[in-house]
């Protein structure tokens, strides 16, 4: 009878973090979610059609023959009772009203960015900005693109002073967990702003 006061007193104080992984189509949203998760990330990827021809554009990605028709999930725990739930968003836009779900409750969101396609990532830039949903922009460099630093993709990008802009390694699970940091981190810095200016 204890033990079991004592599980339920760990899950009333157990907290966890929501955090969105958001992109472009093909940018490793998937690949960053399994890469750092510590649990087999739950994957809702279906094969490519004949019909998602028309709509997805495969350009600089040729040889993705999957893509999200829902979320990825992941977790991470950061220590007792402290753990952070990934959800990795789908990219097409077709699938967009699924990202309205997922951002609820969110502490913050990680958008990936392929300098190769830069411009697939502005959707996901300007939904977390007017929803003013904390985010980070992690660039994906991808073996043979042209590296581009951490400013040049904030200016080409247009971001607001202070976003942060990280290089990444979306396969590496260190390099993914300091993406994962830098989020928490400034996120952290934006919610305790916000609860200061409403204080004031």
């Amino acid at each position: 009878m204890a033990s079991e006061h004592a599980e339920a007193a760990d899950d009333i104080s157990a907290l966890a973090l929501k955090i969105l992984v958001a992109g472009g189509f093909g940018v490793g949203k998937t690949t960053l979610v399994g890469s750092v998760s510590e649990i087999r990330p739950l994957r809702t990827e279906e094969l490519l059609s004949e019909a998602g021809q028309l709509v997805d554009d495969t350009d600089g990605v040729d040889r993705k023959v999957t893509t999200t028709v829902a979320m990825d999930f992941g977790r991470i725990t950061i220590r007792s009772g402290l753990a952070l739930y990934l959800f990795g968003t789908p990219g097409q836009d077709r699938f967009w009203f699924i990202w309205d779900e997922l951002s609820q409750g969110a502490l913050g969101a990680v958008v990936l960015a392929d300098t190769r396609r830069l411009e697939d990532c502005f959707p996901a830039v300007d939904y977390f900005e007017h929803r003013r949903i904390p985010f980070v922009v992690a660039v994906n460099c991808f073996p043979g693109a042209r590296p581009y630093g951490a400013q040049d993709v904030s200016r080409a990008l247009d971001l607001d002073q202070g976003t942060p802009v990280v290089l990444c390694d979306a396969r590496d699970r260190d390099s993914g967990k300091e993406v994962l940091i830098r989020l928490v981190e400034y996120a952290g810095r934006m919610h305790t702003a916000r609860l200061l200016d409403s204080v004031s």
